[in-house]
């Protein structure tokens, strides 16, 4: 599966984001031949944490929310961790821009903790997906469907649980934003 030409937004919370799923789908991307624009709420660079508590890598931010719009790419990743999905649904300007990606139709992935995000902006309504298992009601007060699955894919929504299943979510997240809406 190629993604030669395509380009995909990846968000990253400072101090938040889940290292591996942040840094396994980038690099799935970068592999199929995608370009990468990693996505933050200012210039500079983002720490990731493991495992929530523990420091992560560092990772140049490429653009900030008031920089890009969805019509810029062809695909958006989520990446998980509790605080950085949190810190995601806080903001309104990475709310409307995931939202955005919805409106147009295009491919998101989302793992573990982020589908907060997609909670928060009102997209949920008559979907199913997964996430980390205490989303489930969360999930299921926004009018979703949750399913504990691997990953789960519904109209060029890609979801998984946690790191365990990036595997699965990657190879799921290339092939939908190959395939496009």
């Amino acid at each position: 599966m190629t993604l030669e030409g395509k380009s995909v937004a990846v968000l990253i919370a400072p101090r938040g984001t889940e290292e591996p799923e942040f840094s396994k789908p980038k690099q799935a991307i970068e592999e199929a031949g995608g370009k990468v624009t990693v996505v933050s709420f200012e210039a500079g660079v983002a720490r990731t944490v493991n495992s929530d508590l523990d420091e992560g890598g560092s990772y140049t931010i490429d653009k900030t929310f008031s920089e890009v719009k969805a019509d810029d790419f062809d695909g958006l990743v989520v990446p998980g961790g509790t605080v950085g999905a949190d810190k995601l649904r806080g903001s309104g300007e990475a709310i409307g821009f995931i939202r955005a990606f919805f409106d147009q139709k295009k491919p998101v992935a989302a793992i573990c903790h982020a589908p907060w995000t997609l909670i928060e902006a009102g997209v949920l309504k008559g979907r199913t997906l997964t996430s980390y298992p205490t989303l489930k009601v969360d999930i299921e007060n926004a009018g979703g469907t949750w399913a504990n699955e691997e990953v789960v894919v519904d109209n060029g929504l890609v979801t998984s649980r946690d790191p365990d299943d990036l595997p699965a979510f990657c190879a799921k997240l290339v092939e939908e934003i190959a395939a496009g809406n």
